[in-house]
């Protein structure tokens, strides 16, 4: 049976925003996934670690960062030395299959866990050559990036379905508009790790959206 994980975002202006829903997350969640957005690759700028920063809390909970950003490799670096213990690039951000499985080699290298994000539009195929050197593979399922609470895209189904058919061991993670009504069947589809914004982090209770989320995703796996 499939492990499920499902990890709460967050979009910082400032490692204030980390502390305040890290302390929040850190009470029922194991991981929290940060969002890195520069301005280009996106249009949202986000908080970015400098040379001496360490992100909070990370003594109590473990964190990933999805870097929406044109420079993945350096900006993974930064994250590693302020403690991120998984780095998520976008295939789209490298020029050619070589950066890419640099960069994940590279993270690899320091220690880090190491995988990449596609777009929704963007062809299954070009993980072909690289999908043997991911942890992870993160699908988004939403158009627009860079912000909580856009709207999910149902094509997302047939592409869990494809990759999880080309590569069986491979852990496909979601990103974008997971919620109780689409959790169980991404599961189905072959998804195991799902990145959650604002399910969780707008419910009354997140603790509560949490559970009830794992509940129903680990009802898919039987």
């Amino acid at each position: 049976m499939r492990s499920i994980e499902i990890i709460p975002t967050i979009v910082p202006a400032s490692s204030a925003d980390i502390l305040q829903w890290g302390e929040r997350f850190a009470q029922f969640a194991p991981w929290i996934q940060i969002d890195a957005g520069d301005g280009v690759f996106v249009a949202n700028k986000t908080w970015f670690p400098s040379g001496t920063d360490v992100l909070p809390l990370s003594d109590k909970i473990l964190y990933e960062a999805h870097l929406m950003v044109q420079d993945p490799r350096e900006t993974g670096m930064q994250f590693i030395r302020a403690g991120a213990r998984r780095i998520i690039g976008h295939v789209e951000a490298f020029s050619d299959t070589n950066e890419a499985r640099g960069a994940l080699d590279l993270w690899k290298g320091h220690g880090a866990g190491a995988g990449l994000a596609l777009l929704i539009d963007t062809p299954l195929a070009i993980l072909e050559p690289l999908a043997s050197a991911c942890d992870c593979v993160l699908l988004m399922a939403i158009a627009t990036l860079g912000r909580q609470g856009a709207a999910f895209d149902e094509r997302i189904y047939g592409r869990v379905r494809e990759l999880h058919a080309r590569n069986p061991d491979l852990t496909i993670a979601i990103d974008g508009g997971v919620s109780e009504k689409n959790i169980k069947t991404l599961v189905s589809a072959g998804a195991s790790r799902f990145s959650v914004g604002s399910a969780i982090s707008r419910a009354p209770d997140p603790a509560v959206a949490y559970a009830d989320l794992m509940t129903l995703a680990e009802s898919a796996t039987i």
